[in-house]
């Protein structure tokens, strides 16, 4: 596919992706490559601009991450961020010093007047700084665009030559007019239209599964979640019953969910879905499996079976979809913390017998998670489907602390369909990740009519965050956390007693196993 594109170099910044993520905020699209990527290929990519990211090195580091400086001279415009903008200052005959007084959090900015760089943007702004060095002698040809009383080069730019630097972090939520600095850079500086858009994405995608697959047939693991769910239906609408796609309910799935991904994929999409009911042996091999691991580990392991036994069934299938993100290409692997240097994709069906040789298609390994709900919501599917909270492979399993059993699955599908009864229609106001129950291993003595108890508790997890990488416990209502939990103690059947579990990641993580 022909892109206007911008590519941002990588050095290690822990916001890369979301540099990343802001560049196609503004309907840009954009691709994050190694900062040691040679110039030559850099000039294949023909981008409209380039951007630096930041990074944890320092420009005086022996082995400190470098770009070739010949990226300055490929004659589109770059934008250095941080680490990138003293690299950028460093590499053209500017000085870099240790800052007097290191700054780390929030600033003010003071923009000179002129710049298209803060077109739109007051004198004053607030930014987001974490650096300990800045530039201290500009490169010639460069300009002051920024200063705070700590930081006398907050931006620089020639404008020449369209080379911009800025030490503060743009890409974040707490510089609140960063937007606008992305805009400015990306379609005032490197004239990009707005051409990154779902609608063009399937209309590009679409075009290139068909000349990809063309008569061959294609084969998709369906779990319901978004991702295998929006490239099922990209698949279906490129080659329709050519697709092939496999559901393996493994016994420990939400209540109604089974009925929800046959009645939305077979029923109202009309695709080609095989439905393998193998609750029966997963739940024979997990009987009384408290291990945590164990237990993925058998799921893991028990769905393979199922899924090559019900692939075998279906004849010859060329290729195997998969639904890969952009953040799963992307892989950090420098032992220095320094950036992505190698590139892979992550398998959501590894370990099939060999004798299933399968090409792998990957329509969305372009996509960042929002874009993927983006383009579900373009193609149709149900907003249950397009916003369904992030839900784990081994799914109630790993949410029923201690041995598993029938009886306990049970407890927990009807606790957890509560919660989600009274959760799901606040999920954009309360702005929550995940909402879901948790069966500890414990039981208490309670009193239900008169009469002793000694059962369960269920504990409630309710998260808000931006990417499941970090996550803080919602501050819920109390008058909807109390219905909540009256309702899993009157209306399920082996519960005394509701927990609210408070912990945020980190310490702890968002599962419980």
């Amino acid at each position: 596919m022909s892109r206007e594109k911008i590519v941002i170099l990588d050095f290690g910044a822990q916001y890369n992706q979301l540099i990343a993520r802001r560049v196609r905020e503004q309907n840009v699209y954009c691709e994050l490559v190694p900062y040691d990527t040679p110039v030559a290929k850099l000039r294949g990519r023909k981008p409209k601009g380039i951007i630096l990211t930041g990074g944890p090195s320092s420009v005086f580091d022996q082995g400190a991450p470098h770009c070739d400086p010949a990226v300055f001279a490929l004659g589109v415009p770059v934008l250095g961020i941080c680490y990138g903008t003293q690299l950028m200052a460093h590499l053209l005959g500017g000085a870099v010093a240790k800052a007097k007084a290191a700054e780390y959090g929030h600033a003010s900015i003071r923009i000179a007047r002129g710049s298209k760089l803060f077109r739109g943007l007051s004198g004053e702004m607030p930014v987001w700084m974490s650096h300990g060095d800045q530039v201290s002698k500009l490169p010639d040809g460069f300009a002051v665009l920024a200063k705070t009383d700590t930081c006398p080069v907050a931006a620089m730019g020639d404008t020449k030559r369209h080379l911009y630097g800025v030490q503060f972090h743009p890409e974040v939520v707490h510089t609140p007019w960063g937007g606008d600095l992305f805009a400015n850079f990306l379609h005032r500086i490197c004239g990009c239209g707005r051409n990154w858009t779902m609608a063009s994405f399937v209309t590009e995608a679409t075009e290139a599964i068909r000349q990809e697959v063309g008569d061959g047939r294609v084969l998709c693991g369906l779990s319901g979640g978004v991702d295998s769910s929006v490239v099922a239906t990209l698949l279906h609408n490129a080659i329709g019953d050519r697709l092939q796609c496999v559901f393996v309910n493994n016994g420990c799935l939400r209540e109604g969910e089974a009925e929800q991904v046959v009645r939305v994929f077979g029923d109202e999409f009309n695709m080609n879905l095989h439905y393998a009911d193998a609750t029966d042996e997963f739940l024979a091999a997990l009987n009384g499996v408290a291990d945590p691991e164990r237990k993925r580990k058998i799921i893991g392991h028990k769905f393979i079976d199922v899924f090559a036994a019900e692939a075998r069934k279906l004849g010859t299938i060329h290729y195997l979809a998969q639904g890969t993100l952009y953040p799963d290409v992307i892989e950090s692997v420098s032992a220095k913390g320094g950036p992505s240097s190698v590139i892979k994709s992550h398998h959501n069906v590894g370990g099939l017998p060999k004798d299933l040789k399968f090409k792998l298609i990957e329509p969305l390994r372009d996509l960042f998670k929002d874009e993927v709900r983006r383009v579900g919501l373009e193609l149709g599917l149900p907003s249950s489907i397009v916003y369904r909270q992030p839900f784990p492979g081994p799914g109630l399993a790993v949410r029923l602390v201690g041995p598993v059993t029938a009886e306990r699955l049970a407890i927990l599908r009807a606790a957890d369909q509560r919660v989600r009864e009274e959760l799901d229609p606040h999920q954009h106001t309360l702005r929550l990740w995940q909402w879901f129950a948790v069966l500890l291993p414990v039981q208490s003595v309670g009193v239900m009519g008169d009469a002793r108890t000694y059962e369960y508790t269920v504990s409630l997890r309710v998260i808000t965050s931006e990417d499941g990488m970090t996550a803080d416990w919602a501050k819920l209502p109390h008058e909807l956390l109390g219905r909540i939990s009256n309702r899993i103690i009157n209306e399920v059947k082996g519960v005394n007693r509701v927990l609210y579990d408070i912990s945020s990641k980190p310490p702890a993580t968002i599962e419980w196993e």
